[in-house]
């Protein structure tokens, strides 16, 4: 691929439709500072300074998704809530599409709060349930599944274990996307790891490689990684295995064969959400039908620009085409 393929690349990415199914959450921060420790027990007192709510979970990666022009599909399940309100008006703020997402009266919208105190977390609070979805939940989000897969490009399951996605959702939402011809990825948690099966691409990092397959290895030869993610696609069918490997980089299975790209060498400020960025770039690249060398490339390159910025923050997508050329060519 030379420059102006690269070009035509980043272009038709435009436009793309991406279903983004799994558990979005709401994260909050209360900021301040910490002078003094409380008369009334051992704990600091925070003096706020000013207090946000971002997107979170699924929706770090439909911010994903927009930063790279495409359109990102929200299908999910929140509470009848004032953090579901707050939810909604976040999305609808950042112009993402929220038609799809299910107000259910069993559930809590999954809220982080943060207390962060001179730079530093000193407490969470988290509001949210877990258990599976019920019936008629599980039944009306299939609805809104079955209406927005027939105009994707491709689907991204985002699994925080939150309950919006488990065992016979998954195998039916997969196997549609399938029968359509639509590419998948997913983004797993150790509860499900292992019910993915007949995916496109499935993207571990190596803490959730080894927890999902009982594993006691170091891992520190690639061989031991190469074997792993054997193992696990004799075990879920899929078509190829993205594996995020920190400081290492990425590797990608294609047919037996394997491709580790290395990281490039960047002034890490926060690695959060930067698993969410390596799966909305290689979701695009996916939809585009790529090599795996170029989709591995791509997002290892997305995921180390978004470590440079301090916080959660999208891909900038100018930023990642001028950092492609610079890198590939």
């Amino acid at each position: 691929m030379n420059m102006l393929d690269l070009d035509s690349l980043f272009d038709s990415f435009n436009g793309l439709r991406v279903l983004i199914v799994g558990d979005v959450m709401v994260d909050n921060y209360i900021n301040g500072k910490v002078e003094r420790v409380s008369p009334e027990a051992p704990v600091p007192v925070v003096d706020v300074t000013n207090m946000e709510s971002r997107l979170g979970g699924a929706g770090n990666v439909a911010l994903n998704i927009k930063s790279m022009g495409a359109v990102p599909i929200m299908v999910s399940v929140i509470g009848n809530d004032k953090e579901g309100e707050d939810l909604k008006m976040l999305l609808e703020n950042q112009g993402i599409y929220s038609k799809a997402l299910l107000v259910s009266d069993s559930r809590k919208t999954t809220t982080k709060t943060r207390v962060v105190g001179n730079h530093h977390q000193l407490l969470r609070f988290d509001h949210e349930v877990k258990h599976d979805l019920s019936s008629v939940d599980s039944f009306l989000l299939e609805e809104y599944f079955d209406k927005e897969i027939e105009n994707a490009d491709v689907v991204i399951f985002e699994d925080y274990n939150k309950g919006v996605l488990y065992a016979s959702n998954i195998k039916s939402f997969i196997d549609k996307a399938n029968k359509l011809g639509i590419p998948t990825i997913v983004d797993p948690k150790k509860n499900n790891f292992l019910e993915y099966k007949n995916t496109t691409i499935f993207k571990p990092n190596l803490k959730e490689i080894k927890e999902g397959l009982n594993l006691d290895s170091s891992f520190e030869q690639i061989s031991e990684v190469e074997e792993a993610i054997s193992l696990l696609e004799s075990k879920l069918n899929n078509k190829r295995t993205l594996v995020t490997l920190s400081e290492r980089g990425v590797i990608i299975s294609d047919s037996g064969r394997f491709t580790q790209v290395p990281a490039h060498i960047r002034n890490i400020a926060d690695v959060s959400g930067a698993g969410d960025t390596v799966v909305s770039v290689a979701a695009l690249a996916l939809a585009k039908k790529v090599s795996p060398e170029l989709i591995a490339e791509l997002s290892n390159l997305a995921g180390g620009l978004v470590c440079e910025k301090r916080g959660v923050v999208p891909i900038n997508k100018d930023e990642l085409l001028a950092e492609a050329k610079k890198i590939l060519f």
